[in-house]
């Protein structure tokens, strides 16, 4: 009889054990999330971007295919395309957006007020009426900052000490893009300071980028200076063998071009803002407000200088330039 009674337990224990064990068995809530991109799936500064981010993520314990999905949309620097990609996103009902730039973040708030977005390389976000302050966003958006406007005077400046010959400067932009618009009211006073004339030059397609630049190479002491645009980085490649074609010292606001070719760039490093967006996922995924959490703006700028490209134009570079340059490209 005792011997019978000790099975029953057994098996009564057992069975009270089993769901504890199926349930802790059970995979974890996978939790999804749109990620609304500037540049374009193949683009190897997207997948750096993205690459950066993923990591940051997983480190905070979210892996994707365990406990989180990410679905992703390009836009390919063309503004209108941003708001269709937007809106098939908000589609998805995801649990939160990560979106790039300033017109990827304008595309999704005039679509969605609920859905908490985390927003990377956006510039002045106050100012173009995405949240209410730096401090406290009060929307259901917040993130990183990209550009500081009185950086571009720094961009100007550094492309007249390895350029001294420049004294007229083009400045593409695209008029699609609003944050262009303070950039060009920032640079005047550089121009002024720096004896420089400033020339805008809008551009929209791949085809008006290269009638642009083969009139500004027209003039002599000619250069060109490119505002952090996604529209501009889509078509960095293009951009950068043109101003070699042209023999025109270029400068950028991103490290993408030096990497591609280009002369200079001065700028943040957009790779890093990704990585630092993963916290902020991290804090909303768990129960905290996009209204709540402050704004973080750049405090790294850096200067990188590609010296084949300064040969080829028969540039030298001040010593103390190089001295102080975050990398060199030989």
């Amino acid at each position: 009889m005792r011997n019978r009674r000790e099975v029953i337990t057994l098996l009564g224990g057992a069975a009270a054990a089993w769901p504890l064990a199926a349930r802790a068995q059970q995979p974890e809530r996978i939790r999804r999330i749109g990620a609304l991109m500037s540049l374009d799936a193949d683009d190897p500064e997207d997948q750096l971007r993205r690459t950066a981010f993923q990591q940051a993520l997983q480190e905070l314990g979210w892996v994707e295919g365990r406990n989180i999905w990410i679905d992703y949309r390009w836009w390919g620097g063309e503004p209108a395309r941003a708001r269709a990609m937007a809106k098939q996103l908000i589609e998805l009902h995801p649990e939160l957006i990560l979106a790039a730039a300033t017109p990827g973040l304008a595309a999704l708030v005039q679509q969605t007020l609920t859905i908490p977005i985390v927003f990377v390389a956006v510039s002045d976000p106050v100012g173009q009426g995405f949240v209410a302050s730096l401090a406290q966003p009060g929307g259901n958006a917040t993130g990183l900052t990209f550009f500081e406007f009185s950086v571009v005077g720094k961009v100007l400046e550094v492309l007249k000490q390895i350029a001294p010959v420049v004294t007229r400067v083009a400045l593409p932009f695209n008029p699609a893009t609003p944050s262009n618009i303070p950039f060009l009211r920032s640079i005047e006073a550089a121009g002024l300071s720096l004896g420089v004339e400033l020339i805008k030059a809008p551009v929209r397609n791949p085809g008006e980028i290269e009638a642009m630049m083969a009139e500004i190479a027209r003039e002599p002491g000619s250069g060109l200076m490119f505002l952090p645009d996604p529209f501009t980085v889509f078509h960095r490649d293009l951009i950068v063998n043109l101003a070699a074609q042209h023999r025109l010292p270029a400068a950028y606001a991103l490290r993408s071009f030096a990497a591609a070719g280009g002369l200079l760039s001065y700028g943040v490093d957009i790779t890093d803002l990704y990585r630092r967006a993963s916290p902020y996922v991290d804090r909303i995924l768990k129960g905290a407000r996009p209204a709540d959490l402050p704004i973080q703006q750049p405090t790294k700028f850096e200067l990188v200088i590609n010296l084949k490209a300064a040969r080829a134009l028969g540039l030298t570079v001040p010593t103390t330039l190089l001295a102080s340059a975050d990398e060199v490209i030989e």
